[in-house]
């Protein structure tokens, strides 16, 4: 009888402990799933768009190629298209040493965005302004046609972000620079790095004093 006893007790502490351990991990996936930080990190305007290749909305649709938009996969070889061959000469000579050493590495090295007419700057600028809410935000991410180094042929995006993480540790050899620290795809041409290293970064485009015309 004793025996009988002890056996059901030490199920009911089993079956307590079971249960004990259910509840204590359904309410800590309730405490991650409800965190509100967790939620303000993924409806983070700067987060999302650091996860997009371009840090930029998609293009808009009557955006084509002849205004620089580019399909998936081009290098800076491809100069069929108006958004690589209408890149400035020298850049584009520099993105094509530094993709062949990145190749050479096992990185392929694609160009996401190169030049753009100003209609395609424009809309992109346009588009900006809807998704963030407001001019002063969207200025954070795009710049205006008529400032836009996108626009004048001296800037590219690239991708995939293997490519961008190798360029960020060797496009100093190339004469090739991150300009700024919220966008690592966008990058331009700067000579004096092959010497002395890359310039420090703007913060964003709305401190780059070129824009501010």
């Amino acid at each position: 009888m004793r025996r009988t006893v002890v056996g059901v007790t030490a199920l009911v502490v089993a079956g307590a402990a079971v249960v004990g351990t259910l509840v204590h991990d359904s309410a800590s996936a309730s405490t991650v799933h409800d965190s509100p930080s967790a939620a303000a990190v993924h409806d983070s305007p700067s987060a999302a768009a650091s996860s997009t290749p371009t840090g930029e909305a998609a293009a808009p649709p009557d955006v084509t190629q002849a205004d620089g938009l580019l399909p998936a996969g081009v290098t800076p070889s491809d100069t069929r298209y108006p958004g690589i061959a209408n890149l400035r000469p020298d850049l584009l000579a520099a993105l094509r040493r530094a993709a062949a050493d990145a190749a050479a590495a096992g990185v392929r090295l694609d160009v996401t965005s190169g030049w753009r007419s100003a209609a395609y700057q424009s809309r992109l600028m346009s588009h900006a302004v809807a998704t963030y809410g407001s001019a002063a935000e969207a200025a954070r991410w795009v710049a205006g046609p008529t400032t836009s180094s996108h626009v004048s042929g001296g800037a590219v995006d690239v991708g995939p972000t293997a490519a961008a993480s190798w360029l960020a540790r060797h496009g100093a050899a190339h004469g090739l620079c991150q300009t700024y620290r919220n966008e690592p795809w966008h990058y331009e041409l700067r000579p004096a790095a092959v010497r002395s290293g890359c310039p420090a970064m703007y913060a964003d485009p709305t401190q780059d004093p070129r824009l501010q015309q």
